[in-house]
């Protein structure tokens, strides 16, 4: 999350998924203003935890889909542009999930 919030990533949540999710741990969604911005937090995010030694086991998405994924086996980060976001609302769709921290 700090990463993300490094590269000014806005309306950053990490959500506890593990009573409603079988296949990950813990959400962070995350949104950037464009889509330079977007692809920034997604490399930042991918370089930190790379320094310390965790890949990602996959990865999905393109800055111009305005939804980038990182996948690192118990945590997923979503990076969306505003409008993606919105659109997609996942928020609201792991609403049954804990709210850990939001950072606006």
């Amino acid at each position: 999350m700090e990463a993300a919030a490094d590269k000014q990533a806005s309306n950053i949540v990490l959500l506890d998924a593990r009573k409603v999710c079988s296949f990950a741990d813990y959400f962070v969604i995350c949104s950037g203003e464009s889509e330079r911005q977007v692809s920034a937090i997604y490399d930042e995010v991918g370089h930190r935890l790379k320094q310390e030694g965790v890949l990602p086991s996959h990865h999905e998405g393109t800055v111009d889909s305005g939804w980038l994924l990182l996948d690192f086996g118990n945590i997923i980060v979503h990076i969306f542009s505003q409008f993606e976001r919105e659109y997609y609302r996942l928020d609201e769709l792991w609403r049954q999930a804990v709210p850990v921290l939001r950072i606006q």
